[in-house]
């Protein structure tokens, strides 16, 4: 039996395709292994949607060739996407699989290794990612995380956001079936799993391919399915934010009042040059459409800094409509210049000095913003899903998170079993900064 390390890179979308992988290695009679100890093959689910994930997928795929020289090391996804020139020549990578054949992973790695000893160098199969509208159908039985499990329900983005090589690592929208997602759905609740996250690459762009959007009918369709308690979206595009639809998704109690709404800027003029199809008053609405239907959604965000061009008035713009907006958390990213996008061409790089200053900026504001939002649930009865055990300051405490996936604890005796459980309560105060206190 031979034995396999993997390792994920990025973002949900990787996750779940690295967790449907492992599942079908375990399937095939493959053990799986630590990515920190020997193994006879090594799996790297690769990333590039900066130049520090290029970095970390090198560094990750020659730690594997440094734990066993004699190792095959394999590296999937993004990185090998986009990057197969470089890949080629890497020493470290034996077989490189791009996306849309990572479900045919243990196929291509046995053609591999029947025929390794007669290869001379790493092998690649990589399609054109950019003509293709073929879905990549994986089905997840069960996950590590045994109270949430990421969904996949589409791939690839038509956006083609200026600073952002996401459509030439994954290609066009491609829409996965909706009866495949409620087969996938069915199953997992039978496995007990009572919170789902619905994920993709745009998910608000599901069955633009097949003529339209077809998210809310998917969601009223998956709100259906016994034993999940809990669906949670996620990155949404803020123009499908309207009225509608912030009516009819307040009308399925399953969803989570939780909403991640890209922002990337909140300035006009940077919006335009970074080609995202909103402005400022139209991300303003879709929060005030949420809130109106929602009391305190948890509402949450991407920003850009230092994009090529930001001025300090336009920062200072972003700043100003970050406050305004009042989010519980945003993750805030220095610009990285990806090579082959608009972005990487235009004048006015900002030095990396003055994007970590402006980084810092808004890193103190979120953590100012999510603090408050937090401290307005004091008091309040919420319900927590619970998930792990921990010990802190000599206490037994479960974790868990809210709909609005604020993290919880709750304290209990020695033997007590929270695991999976859905328990109300009151919250009380803090325990830790981002951990609340469920009595």
């Amino acid at each position: 039996m031979k034995s396999v390390a993997l390792h994920n890179l990025g973002c949900k979308v990787n996750s779940y395709e690295l967790d449907v992988m492992q599942q079908t290695l375990v399937e095939k009679g493959y053990s799986i292994v630590p990515f920190d100890g020997p193994a006879d093959i090594y799996i790297v689910n690769t990333c590039t949607v900066t130049n520090i994930a290029d970095r970390k997928s090198r560094q990750m795929l020659h730690r594997a060739r440094k734990l066993n020289p004699q190792a095959v090391v394999v590296a999937v996804g993004c990185y090998v996407q986009t990057g197969q020139d470089t890949i080629e020549k890497d020493d470290a990578v034996d077989l490189a699989i791009g996306n849309n054949r990572k479900k045919d992973l243990v196929e291509i790695l046995e053609n591999y290794l029947a025929g390794r000893a007669e290869a001379e160098e790493s092998v690649c199969d990589i399609i054109d990612i950019n003509h293709t509208d073929e879905y990549e159908e994986m089905t997840l039985k069960r996950t590590a995380e045994h109270t949430r499990a990421y969904i996949k329900i589409q791939d690839g983005c038509n956006q083609f956001c200026s600073y952002c090589v996401i459509p030439y690592a994954r290609g066009r929208v491609r829409s996965r079936k909706q009866d495949n997602i409620i087969r996938e759905v069915e199953g997992i609740a039978g496995e007990g799993y009572q919170e789902i996250v619905l994920t993709g690459i745009h998910i608000s762009s599901y069955g633009m391919d097949r003529g339209g959007c077809e998210l809310l009918q998917l969601l009223e369709k998956l709100h259906e399915i016994e034993g999940i308690r809990r669906i949670r979206l996620g990155s949404l595009e803020p123009r499908i934010v309207t009225e509608e639809f912030a009516r009819k998704i307040s009308a399925m109690p399953k969803v989570c009042p939780h909403f991640h709404l890209s922002l990337q800027s909140g300035s006009d003029t940077v919006l335009r040059r970074m080609n995202r199809k909103y402005d400022r008053e139209a991300y303003f609405q879709a929060t005030e459409y949420l809130r109106r239907f929602y009391e305190n959604p948890a509402i949450t965000t991407d920003v850009i800094v230092g994009f090529p061009g930001e001025t300090l008035e336009e920062f200072q713009e972003t700043e100003e409509f970050l406050c305004r907006i009042k989010f519980f958390e945003m993750h805030i990213f220095k610009y990285s210049k990806r090579r082959g996008t608009r972005a990487a061409e235009m004048e006015g790089q900002l030095t990396e000095a003055e994007k970590s200053r402006r980084s810092a900026v808004l890193m103190e504001l979120e953590r100012q913003m999510s603090h408050a939002y937090r401290s307005g649930f004091i008091g309040r009865e919420v319900e927590g899903l619970f998930e792990e055990k921990q010990v802190k300051a000599g206490r037994i405490y479960w974790i868990g998170h809210t709909s609005q996936y604020i993290r919880v604890a709750r304290a209990v005796q020695d033997g007590e079993d929270l695991h999976n459980m859905l328990v109300r309560g009151k919250i009380s105060g803090f325990l830790e900064e981002d951990v609340m206190l469920l009595g």
